[in-house]
This record gives C-alpha cells, sequence and structure tokens, in this order.
C-alpha cells in the first residue's frame, strides 16, 4: 500500500496552488477508479465518468486528505480509497437531486446534468453504480468495517437521504419554516457527508487502529460547523450569484418555495451566521495544528461557486 505522506514544503505553498495541485491529484485518481473492466457497460461508464469529472471544488475528498494529515503521528494509512469513495458519493446523490423528480436542474459544474446529457434512466442507473463502487473501494482497501460503516450512516436514511426527505417537505409547505428546521435538514442534507468525511480521514489514517477519541470529536465538530456555512454560502450564491460562476442555475430557491438561510434571516444575517461558524471552527481545530483545514474555512465562506 502507498503510504500518506505530505511535504513540510506544502504548508508554506499558497493556499490557491494547493488546492489546485490536489483538485489535479484527485481527478487523476478519480479517472482510474473509473477504468474499463470487464462487464462494465460502456455507456454506463461514459455516464459515470461524465459526472464524475465535471469540474467540481472536490471539497470532499479533500477534507478526507486533509484529516488525515490531522491526525499526524498518530496516522499513516492510505487515504486515499476513503477520498474517492466520498466523491463518488457525493456525485451520485447531485445526479439524484438533478432529476426532475427532484429539484429539476438542467445545469450542474457549468454542464447539462447527467439525465439531460443521457436520459433519465441512464442517469438514475450512473447514480447507483457511482453509490456501489464507493463502498466497493472501501471494502477492498480498509480491514476496519468502520469506515464502512461510517459512509453508510452519513449517506442513509438518517443522514444525507434523510434530509433530503425532509428538504422536499418543507418545499410543500409541510414543516415549520424556522431555523431550527433549516438547520436540522442541511446538517443531515449537506451536513453528515462533510462531517463523515473528516471521519473517515482520521480512520484511514489510522486504520487498523481507531483514531484518538479526542481528535475524532474536534474533526467532528468542525465538520459540523463547515457543513452550516457551506449551506449558507451555497443559498446566498442562488440570490447574488451568477451562472457563469456557479456552474449552476441561480434564483431558483425562491421560485419553488425552498427554505434558505437568506430567505429565512435575510442577506446580511446569513452573512453574519456564516462567520460566527467559521470562528467556532476555527476554535475547535486550532488544538490539531490543522492550517490547511483552517484556510479551507475562509475559501468556503468567500468562494463564489
Amino acid at each position: 500500500r502507498v503510504r500518506f505522506r505530505y511535504k513540510s514544503r506544502m504548508m508554506h505553498e499558497p493556499f490557491p496552488s494547493f488546492l489546485a495541485g490536489r483538485r489535479d491529484a484527485i481527478d487523476a485518481r478519480l479517472q482510474e477508479a473509473l477504468a474499463p473492466r470487464a462487464g462494465f457497460p460502456e455507456r454506463l461508464r461514459e455516464a459515470m465518468r461524465y459526472s464524475l469529472l465535471a469540474p467540481g471544488k472536490r471539497l470532499r475528498p479533500l477534507l478526507v486528505l486533509l484529516a488525515a494529515e490531522a491526525c499526524g503521528s498518530h496516522g499513516g494509512g492510505d487515504p486515499w480509497p476513503a477520498a474517492l469513495a466520498v466523491e463518488m458519493v457525493h456525485v451520485y446523490s447531485l445526479i439524484h437531486d438533478d432529476l426532475p423528480a427532484m429539484d429539476d436542474d438542467d445545469l450542474r459544474r457549468g454542464l447539462p446534468t447527467c439525465h439531460v446529457r443521457y436520459g433519465e434512466g441512464l442517469a438514475i442507473l450512473a447514480g447507483d453504480a457511482l453509490l456501489t463502487e464507493a463502498f466497493a473501494l472501501l471494502a477492498a482497501a480498509y480491514s476496519d468495517p468502520a469506515l464502512c460503516l461510517e459512509l453508510s450512516l452519513a449517506a442513509g436514511a438518517s443522514g444525507m437521504v434523510g434530509g433530503q426527505v425532509d428538504d422536499l417537505a418543507m418545499e410543500a409547505g409541510q414543516s415549520e419554516r424556522s431555523l431550527a428546521t433549516l438547520e436540522a435538514v442541511h446538517l443531515r442534507k449537506t451536513g453528515a457527508l462533510i462531517r463523515s468525511c473528516l471521519r473517515l480521514g482520521a480512520r484511514a489514517a489510522c486504520c487498523p487502529q481507531t483514531p484518538p477519541r479526542d481528535v475524532l470529536e474536534r474533526l467532528d465538530a468542525y465538520g459540523r460547523c463547515l457543513g452550516l456555512v457551506f449551506q449558507i454560502t451555497d443559498d446566498l450564491l442562488d440570490v447574488t450569484g451568477q451562472s457563469a460562476d456557479t456552474g449552476k442555475r441561480v434564483n431558483k430557491d425562491a421560485a419553488r418555495n425552498k427554505l434558505t438561510y437568506p430567505g429565512l434571516l435575510g442577506v446580511e444575517e446569513s452573512r453574519q451566521r456564516a462567520a460566527q461558524l467559521v470562528e467556532e471552527a476555527r476554535r475547535v481545530i486550532a488544538p490539531l495544528a490543522a492550517p490547511r483545514l483552517e484556510e479551507l474555512l475562509t475559501f468556503v465562506l468567500h468562494r463564489d461557486r
């Protein structure tokens, strides 16, 4: 197994170039993960690659890698399979969320959505295949079953899928329109997978041992804040952003009666809420001496896509 090591000079590299380098490395690994093989229909592989390799932030696999780094002397394992697995789960969720029966989007990452390009049937199957490929990667790479359990809980009925169900209920006017309801939904719909990325990175780095409890708790608390900040900025971009920058349609949340942070709190109070969460995340992560995780908070807070 290839061990995961960081060079000390990377800590002095400006964050934008560091991020670009990591994206390139992640993209190269994702391409390898979907290489042709026996029994793999080429049309299915093409649809999976279309969405998986579309230009994206690669935030979730990056979180896995940075959490592994934060484990420092506790680590030494290879986090790459976990990093690829979470991006596959994320992209599966995007393909399904974009379907006409869900959010009904025709643009994602600056490209036509998977169902627009390949039809609804193949898009659904491409999402299904990415989801199962993710767990195959984890099962093949790690002896500790906790990694598969971690990702399944984050992605399943009590996590991302459950959050999406409640988001649809909010859109249909079937739930209370309050900050508590909004954050409960997004702690699952968006936040559960983000938190899982950090715990997976720590578990992968330490596998087959268990990471120290205080490290897991700090990474999880950081992930909780980051997930909410990400959702707030996503909601703000729908109001203030441009499609050319965001890579997807804007001003669609209000038209669909979605409960959002700016719709509930207003733009300025939403920005203040995001800034407060960033400071909370910085405090909780400080003892781990993880400067890249701190820099990532600023990146997410000020992102334009």
